[in-house]
């Protein structure tokens, strides 16, 4: 490829003395046919028509001809006037300094800098950064138009070799910043830190809107193949292929540094790492932002976080639980193990690019990771936790302790995937109250004095269009259809207790039915989606 030709422009370019800059400029051009030309406009204060014929007659020669740092009054007259449709032309950007500025947020690529009371910058660790600045700006567009609370740039600046993006963000103050100076705070930031991260694993994105994140961690586990014994290797690759693929919103890069309080609203930040997939992998990037870059050496997590790898810990716990929505160790020590498969593997990964192995403190570091990783081999035999996809097409499952406590997550599985499937509102409404009415059943009597588990099984048979929603326990038996119907005509005094739910549930379903089969109660609704 041939060299880049720079020719600076400067001053006024007008009828008197654009015919010297064109002699000028194909002296410089002569006998380099056809090489990408880059006129720097950082002086060029005005253009007229017969400069604008001069950037014409070098696009005929010189096809690749870009035009940078144009300030606005000369980008307005090539807008104006169409050449930015033909032309590759740049904007010049304002040049700001950060320098003293306070760090409120710091993510993968790039650090966020609050400017003054109202507007903060975050800037770019590369230094070709326009491209990820537009694609951040779009995908962050995207968020907000399906409900994700974040903050789109109004501006683009210079910041010493690289770029920035400008934002209005009202006395924004990063959550990492919180639980280190108000700790008695730690719980809200606990809830809105969760609920947050479930709005975004709930949000589904039209296919091809943004990358899928499966296929970077396909691409890490053959990086850390060699690293492993071969069967605990062919084990690793096919739990991460055999990861169900999911279309809801993954943040890549989801932790206290990258959530801010503005105001009185909270906004998830840095969303170049936005893409889609299963929960697990956001999950393995959270547990290795609290816990795992810092399991040899606690004080990374202090000097990232801001706050103790103790405290960091804890909060990643109580984060898991919430968002689980269970206090059940076993469940979440499970989804815990899921996740840390996927995080030591990112993290082998990464030391593949910043250790060095023959330093005593990088090395150890390493073979931590490396150890846990293969403990976790040994018994974990599938990274699904959530919507796990059932061999059948169209089949999905969730298994839950059958807990009052667990509602909230077991309607929230089903409203999904209805919402996937454009469900009707109104039978939408049904399928969710009936949902309800059975799985509370379960939770207050099935295991009663003690607690259990129940799966919650979402069919959608073709012909009829319909939704079937099956619960499995392994209670006490218990046909609740044989039940007798409350009679509805008797008045508040003389009715007895109880029997509405199922009553309800029998009205608005368009089928019911129940067995008992391998010790389990097996309850199925069945719900035209026409109806």
């Amino acid at each position: 490829m041939a060299d880049i030709i720079k020719i600076p422009l400067s001053g006024r370019i007008d009828s008197n003395n654009a015919p010297v800059l064109e002699k000028d400029v194909f002296a410089v051009l002569e006998g380099k046919s056809g090489a990408p030309v880059v006129f720097d406009a950082s002086d060029l204060e005005y253009i007229s028509s017969a400069g604008l014929r001069v950037l014409l007659r070098v696009k005929k020669r010189h096809p690749d001809l870009t035009v940078t740092n144009v300030n606005p009054e000369v980008y307005d007259i090539l807008e104006m006037t169409g050449f930015s449709e033909i032309l590759t032309v740049e904007k010049a950007y304002r040049v700001i300094s950060v320098e003293g500025c306070e760090v409120i947020g710091e993510g993968a690529n790039g650090k966020v800098y609050r400017l003054d009371h109202d507007t903060v910058v975050k800037t770019y660790k590369h230094a070709d950064a326009l491209a990820e600045i537009q694609n951040e700006r779009e995908v962050a567009r995207l968020a907000l138009i399906a409900g994700i609370p974040t903050a789109i740039s109004y501006d683009v600046v210079k910041v010493g070799d690289s770029y920035g993006t400008v934002f209005e963000l009202l006395d924004a103050k990063a959550f990492a910043s919180i639980i280190a100076e108000e700790p008695d705070r730690f719980d809200w930031c606990v809830k809105e830190h969760a609920d947050l991260l479930k709005k975004l694993h709930a949000t589904v994105v039209p296919d091809g809107k943004l990358p899928n994140i499966k296929g970077s961690y396909q691409e890490k586990a053959r990086v850390v193949l060699p690293m492993l014994p071969e069967e605990a290797g062919k084990k690793l690759v096919k739990l991460i292929d055999d990861v169900p693929e999911r279309n809801t919103m993954v943040h890549g890069d989801f932790h206290t540094k990258n959530i801010v309080l503005a105001g009185d609203e909270v906004l998830l930040i840095d969303m170049d790492t936005l893409s889609v997939g299963h929960p697990v992998f956001e999950l393995s990037q959270m547990y290795n932002s609290y816990v795992g870059f810092g399991e040899y050496n606690p004080e990374v997590i202090s000097r990232y976080q801001g706050f103790s790898a103790e405290t960091a810990r804890k909060f990643w716990h109580r984060t898991l639980c919430r968002y689980m929505n269970t206090n059940n160790e076993t469940i979440v020590k499970s989804v815990e193990d899921k996740a840390r498969v996927v995080a030591y593997l990112r993290l082998l990964d990464w030391s593949t690019r910043h250790l060095d192995r023959t330093k005593p403190d990088d090395q150890a570091t390493f073979e931590l990771w490396k150890g846990e990783l293969l403990e976790l081999l040994d018994h974990v035999d599938t990274l699904d936790f959530e919507a796990a996809y059932d061999a059948a097409p169209g089949r999905h499952e969730i298994e839950v302790e059958a807990t009052v406590e667990n509602l909230g997550r077991v309607i929230a599985f089903v409203e999904e995937i209805l919402t996937a499937v454009a469900c009707p509102f109104k039978v939408q409404i049904q399928l969710e109250v009936a949902v309800e009415e059975i799985f509370v059943n379960i939770a207050h009597y099935a295991y009663a004095p003690n607690t259990g588990m129940a799966k919650i099984s979402v069919e959608l048979p073709d012909d009829p269009a319909s939704v079937e929603i099956t619960f499995a326990d392994s209670g006490v038996p218990y046909n609740p259809l044989i039940k007798p119907d409350p009679d509805v005509t008797l008045s508040a005094e003389d009715r007895q207790i109880g029997g509405l739910g199922i009553y309800m549930t029998k009205k608005t379903m368009d089928g019911m039915t129940y067995e008992y089969k391998n010790g389990q109660n097996i309850l199925t609704l069945k719900k035209l989606l026409n109806a």
